[in-house]
């Protein structure tokens, strides 16, 4: 060990191995709130995700809606038809 002839003056070291201490804690809350935020993060955008393909059905649904309407018109048209035809027969 060298001597200078003068006193140690450890209070500075220990404030900053303190201050060290306190980084390396403080680093370590970080990593896992980030590593907490990216689960938030993947969950939040499989929602997402889930409403946009919802939205896309709903989407679609008044045009499919129509195209049923569409589709009971022309079978009802058929229907009449083949009655009046039955009563035509005058069975």
């Amino acid at each position: 060990m060298l001597k200078t002839g003068r006193p140690v003056d450890t209070e500075a070291l220990d404030r900053l191995e303190e201050k060290v201490k306190l980084l390396v804690a403080l680093i370590g809350r970080l990593r896992t709130e980030q590593a907490r935020m990216a689960d938030e993060h993947q969950k939040v955008s499989k929602e997402l995700d889930a409403a946009r393909a919802k939205l896309q059905e709903v989407e679609g649904a008044p045009a499919e809606i129509a195209s049923l309407k569409d589709e009971r018109d022309v079978i009802r048209a058929r229907v009449s038809s083949l009655l009046e035809q039955l009563e035509g027969l005058n069975l």
